[in-house]
């Protein structure tokens, strides 16, 4: 048990754009965010519908249709069944503008520092400082913020307010979205109302599927039997994990959001799910380079270099494994502090060759840590220097002309050979499209 009196008693704001993607584009077509029947669906290979994703759908989507996130769009109700549904493409530029302009507008009620992004579409704000500036109670304040942000864009928030973090991501996920203010204030004494009511332990924030069926299978079904469990027993089973649990069943949360995290080191990394499965060496082989390069364009914009190189590759999902699972593997090697492309690609591509065994591959990363200061070059005695210094030049050269007139301005041959995606992800944002930030 937690003595309540011993934890941070703050005024904690959590902020959610209500179905964001699928709002903003419906504004963009004039029409009202929450009575509109629209998805928004990023499309596949091939550019149908039905090999798509539905990324967002909109209140009325989701309660007419059963519309749900990640939910194949082969599997949308016929136009006869569903004619005034309405099927867009996503605009990720427009989503990210918006955002901005949401953070521009906590900013009139918090310091910086007192404001956490969580997401695209979601922010945390501390009020603990300011909220008496702006009303004599908290909810009227946050009524406020919602106007605000519905005056300004037309969108619809719901808002959580708790005396830490987890208390307000709790009260809004679990009760503002279902209140026809779409706020709620959850406080430390509300927690066996609240928190220990929660019927689904997947409706609780950070117990995602596979995590849940492990706490049922040691006999917790819900989040009072979590509250009253040994927290030896949870972290025997979960080790620190365990610990988070029994503190979020209890509502204890002691981050503070102006105290930000800053790691001791930092890599540059990217990866890539495919949009089929990939069998041949030299496709896969393609794309590993193109991922090695665009990163390694990154930590030579920041004038760093890597001495630790790593490569995921994710393969397909078996078809015949009915537990979903899938196989691959996460390799590293230490190499001597480079920011060299061909360098980088050779020590990535010899790592696929030595573990890679002609399985489907569907997903591809690439990570480089253990970064330095690119202030000098060490020459490889086995190569001609004259070559390798033409190398470092082309890199920056490369990087210049790509930097003032885009990625497709100068590509390599194999990018456009079959298989290759480099081209095509270059316009797009955060892999989908990218679209203008229209008005």
């Amino acid at each position: 048990m937690y003595d309540y009196k011993y934890e941070p008693h703050r005024v904690i704001f959590m902020i959610d754009n209500k179905s964001f993607f699928a709002s903003c584009e419906a504004l963009r077509l004039g029409l009202n965010p929450m009575k509109v029947c629209l998805a928004v669906i990023s499309r596949q290979e091939g550019g149908n519908w039905g090999s798509g994703l539905i990324m967002a759908a909109s209140p009325s989507a989701k309660k007419k249709y059963g519309l749900h996130n990640v939910m194949r769009a082969r599997d949308l109700p016929s136009k006869k069944e569903a004619p005034d549904l309405i099927l867009v493409d996503p605009h990720m530029n427009l989503y990210i503008k918006r955002s901005m302009q949401v953070l521009d507008i906590f900013r009139k009620y918090a310091a910086d520092e007192d404001i956490h992004m969580y997401s695209i579409d979601e922010g945390m704000i501390d009020m603990t400082k300011s909220w008496r500036l702006f009303g004599d109670d908290p909810y009227y304040v946050a009524r406020k913020i919602q106007k605000d942000i519905h005056d300004a864009l037309g969108l619809y928030t719901t808002c959580g307010i708790g005396e830490n973090p987890i208390l307000a991501k709790l009260a809004m996920d679990n009760s503002a979205k279902h209140k026809k203010s779409m706020i709620a204030f959850w406080h430390y004494l509300d927690v066996p109302d609240t928190i220990w009511n929660i019927p689904k332990l997947e409706d609780v924030w950070g117990i995602n599927t596979r995590t849940a069926n492990h706490l049922r299978r040691i006999g917790i079904n819900n989040m009072y039997e979590l509250a009253h469990t040994d927290p030896t027993v949870l972290k025997r089973e979960f080790g620190i994990i365990g610990e988070q649990l029994f503190a979020e069943s209890w509502g204890v949360d002691r981050s503070i959001i102006s105290h930000k995290y800053h790691p001791k080191t930092k890599s540059y990394g990217n990866s890539q799910v495919l949009q089929r499965d990939y069998f041949d060496q030299r496709q896969i082989e393609i794309v590993i380079r193109e991922i090695g390069e665009q990163v390694a364009a990154r930590i030579r914009a920041h004038n760093l270099r890597t001495e630790c190189v790593n490569l995921f590759i994710g393969y397909a999902f078996d078809e015949f494994d009915y537990g979903d699972h899938r196989g691959g593997f996460n390799v590293q090697q230490k190499i001597t502090p480079t920011s060299v492309s061909h360098d980088l690609v050779q020590v990535l591509l010899q790592l696929f060759r030595n573990k890679w065994q002609g399985q489907a591959v569907r997903c591809i990363g690439v990570n480089y840590s253990k970064l330095s200061k690119d202030c000098s070059m060490q020459l490889n005695i086995l190569e001609d220097p004259e070559l390798q210094l033409k190398r470092y030049k082309l890199d920056h050269v490369v990087d210049q002309v790509r930097k003032k007139y885009g990625f497709s301005a100068l590509v390599k041959a194999s990018s456009l050979m079959r298989g290759a995606t480099a081209i095509q992800r270059s316009n797009l944002v955060g892999g989908h499209n990218g679209g203008n930030a229209y008005e």
